[in-house]
């Protein structure tokens, strides 16, 4: 049975690249099918992948793209004398503790040596 909007979601199937407002046609059709995505895709002769790649996209998903994260800023505390230092866990499981007070520069020097991007 056709439904609404049938036959302009087919003229964009047969394209080999689609425009953005084409891809979230065709994901919206997908959607709105209630049909699973491996389904419609086989429905439509189009490659479940580049449905997945799609859905993602519209969702704002990217493969190994980077992601933005909300950040809150809050007015500095005052130090604690008695706080220990705080600990720093780098993305290769190495730590490096730092006491209160440091100095920024200081610290971003230590980073590069420990990761190797510069020689002593």
């Amino acid at each position: 049975m056709a439904w609404e909007g049938e036959e302009e979601i087919r003229g964009i199937l047969g394209k080999r690249r689609w425009s953005e407002e084409e891809g979230r046609l065709v994901v919206s059709a997908y959607q709105a099918s209630g049909k699973t995505l491996s389904s419609f895709a086989r429905e439509y002769g189009l490659q479940p992948s580049r449905m997945w790649r799609w859905s993602a996209r519209v969702r704002g998903e990217r493969k190994g793209g980077m992601r933005f994260h909300p950040v809150r800023l809050r007015e500095a505390e005052p130090l604690d004398p008695k706080a220990g230092p705080m600990e720093v866990v780098l993305v290769n499981g190495r730590r490096v503790r730092v006491p209160q007070g440091f100095v920024a520069e200081g610290l971003a020097r230590v980073l590069e040596v420990v990761e190797g991007g510069v020689s002593c």
